[in-house]
């Protein structure tokens, strides 16, 4: 059959639901909120607030049960300082 032996292409990275924490590891391993896709580029926020970065997804990762607890806190005090919404 035609296209049987043809090499499989890279599936590209399921895109996550909005608010998905990730972390990016082209940014010093820093934790961001997803936000949405910008051409090839997936939007995210820091969680303390800020500026939106557009980051490869090929470069981000879900975070570990550690960095999760931290953005997390990070994004509660952040809340109560009024910074956030």
């Amino acid at each position: 059959m035609p296209g049987e032996n043809a090499p499989h292409r890279e599936e590209a990275a399921q895109v996550p639901d909005p608010g998905t924490l990730l972390v990016d590891t082209s940014r010093r391993d820093q934790v961001g909120e997803f936000r949405g896709v910008a051409g090839p580029y997936w939007s995210l926020r820091p969680v303390r607030g800020g500026m939106e970065w557009e980051a490869e997804p090929g470069k981000v990762r879900a975070p570990s049960p550690m960095e999760r607890l931290r953005a997390e806190i990070a994004r509660c005090n952040a809340r109560s300082e009024g910074r956030i919404l």
